[in-house]
């Protein structure tokens, strides 16, 4: 007995079919080979094209079911992730009106600022818990605004995983967790914004239905099961963002646990048991994938967009392209604090948890005479932990009370210097596990669908790779890299 789990991305789609009996992977793939297009018509815009989508995830479907010979009617289940915060409008017809408006599209980001501060930072915050900022709610106002004709014509305006979904089961719905992800959901009355919709121009009808998370969302459409090479009527049965759906892969569930990421990007994904917020919305609190009215599950993510990048400018810029293994054990010869060098690893565009801010990169605390390529090595992936633990100490703020860090071992996650440097200085055990999004979506399909009785039995198989815990002989010198870390960053303010 098998289900398929879908994790639609901006560079590609990857797909996995996984047996719910043994609870391992048996075919996993991704299409296309080359990064998928983002198209930018202005500065700051990001769009896709959905069809291209749904065509790639008719290419990746056929092709796992044929080289590894699977009877599409042993398939019971499929599930959904999602790169999360984009926009795809459709009419009446399911005809999709214009590229989808994607995750790091910059447009409607003055939109979601005026209504910060009209609507009132202490309505947002309380009932949104995050400013409108340049979510999927600001983005609907623009296509208003900006392409009057079109939003005329606009039957659902969905996220990217809704429209995948429909393409699969010919119905429209959303999930509670994806209309907080879009901040279309109002945390104190349990109930879709009518405030934020009101002041914004946007009917409630042009949202959809809610389905639940985990349960029967609809059936594989005949068309789609054609297309796909799938058995007519199979459920889909579970869809979650990206990064809810990346905390549910590792198991992380319940407050106390976080998911972190460390590609290009970092993420930092924490759950609590209680309705809270940034003042400043440094990071952003949305419905986890198990929360309920009844038992109160928020994920808060935290996002720092200099981490891996860094990593790789410092390979092309400054290593003359030496490997990222060599790197890592370079940096491994350098005792903690990297010899009194601090870096801030802001050099990708506006960082949220300095409120917008584009600080760039900064090195501090050079010596000539002593440090070497390795010094700087280190010290920039203790810059990039170092990162996470300011915005992990946001987090705590708010409610979090960390105790493990699960993350797959990839990437950043790949050095010791990293991984060592985020458990001495966050105070967690840090846990590495193989598993993806693909292979998260598919657990979840076989979860909503019955197959599993519960997350316990969904996860038993799930195996620990590596454990990492904070090594308290280092955590004198750590404590004291993060202290001039962070007056380096009070400087730089």
């Amino acid at each position: 007995m098998y289900s398929l789990g879908y994790d639609i991305g901006s560079s590609s789609i990857k797909c996995a079919i996984f047996d719910c009996s043994s609870g391992q992977t048996i075919a996993h793939g991704a299409h296309p080979a080359e990064e998928m297009p983002i198209h930018s018509p202005q500065p700051g815009w990001a769009e896709q094209n959905p069809g291209d989508w749904w065509d790639h995830v008719i290419t990746v479907t056929q092709r796992l079911l044929r080289e590894k010979r699977i009877d599409a009617s042993a398939i019971k289940a499929i599930g959904i992730s999602y790169q999360m915060h984009g926009l795809v409008i459709v009419d009446s017809g399911f005809r999709v009106l214009r590229p989808a408006i994607i995750w790091c599209d910059s447009r409607a980001a003055e939109i979601g600022r005026k209504a910060f501060e009209l609507l009132g930072k202490d309505f947002c915050l309380r009932h949104l818990l995050n400013s409108p900022g340049n979510f999927t709610a600001s983005k609907l106002r623009w296509v208003l605004e900006q392409e009057p004709e079109i939003f005329g014509r606009i039957h659902k305006a969905m996220l990217p995983g809704d429209f995948v979904a429909m393409k699969l089961t010919g119905e429209i719905a959303t999930t509670v967790s994806g209309l907080s992800e879009g901040i279309y959901w109002d945390f104190a009355r349990g109930g879709i914004s009518s405030e934020l919709l009101g002041y914004y121009g946007i009917r409630e009808a042009l949202l959809p239905a809610v389905c639940p998370t985990f349960g029967i969302q609809g059936s594989l459409s005949g068309v789609a099961a054609e297309q796909l090479g799938l058995k007519q009527g199979t459920p889909v049965s579970y869809r979650a963002g990206d990064q809810p759906n990346n905390a549910f892969s590792l198991n992380v569930l319940n407050p106390g646990e976080a998911a972190a990421t460390a590609g290009t990007s970092g993420v930092v994904y924490g759950v609590i048991d209680r309705v809270s917020f940034d003042a400043t919305s440094r990071v952003n609190p949305f419905a986890h994938v198990n929360h309920t009215p009844d038992q109160i599950r928020l994920g808060v993510l935290l996002c720092i967009n200099g981490t891996g990048i860094l990593n790789s400018w410092l390979r092309r810029t400054v290593t003359s392209g030496m490997d990222y293994a060599g790197m890592n054990a370079a940096a491994a010869h350098v005792p903690v604090g990297s010899g009194g060098i601090s870096v801030l690893p802001f050099g990708n565009g506006s960082e949220r948890i300095l409120e917008d801010r584009s600080d760039g990169c900064q090195i501090s605390g050079v010596d000539f005479n002593r440090h070497t390529q390795a010094h700087l090595l280190r010290a920039s992936q203790e810059g990039i932990a170092f990162s996470f633990r300011y915005g992990i100490d946001i987090m705590k703020a708010m409610g979090l009370d960390l105790r493990v860090i699960r993350a797959g071992r990839a990437n950043m996650f790949l050095s010791p210097v990293f991984r060592q440097t985020l458990a001495n200085i966050s105070g967690a055990t840090i846990e590495l596990y193989d598993t993806d999004g693909a292979v998260g979506a598919a657990r979840g399909a076989a979860l909503g669908a019955g197959i599993y009785s519960s997350a316990a039995e969904a996860f038993r198989a799930l195996k620990r790779l590596d454990d990492i815990r904070p090594v308290t002989a280092d955590s004198a010198a750590t404590s004291e890299a993060y202290g001039r870390w962070l007056a380096a960053l009070d400087r730089n303010r």
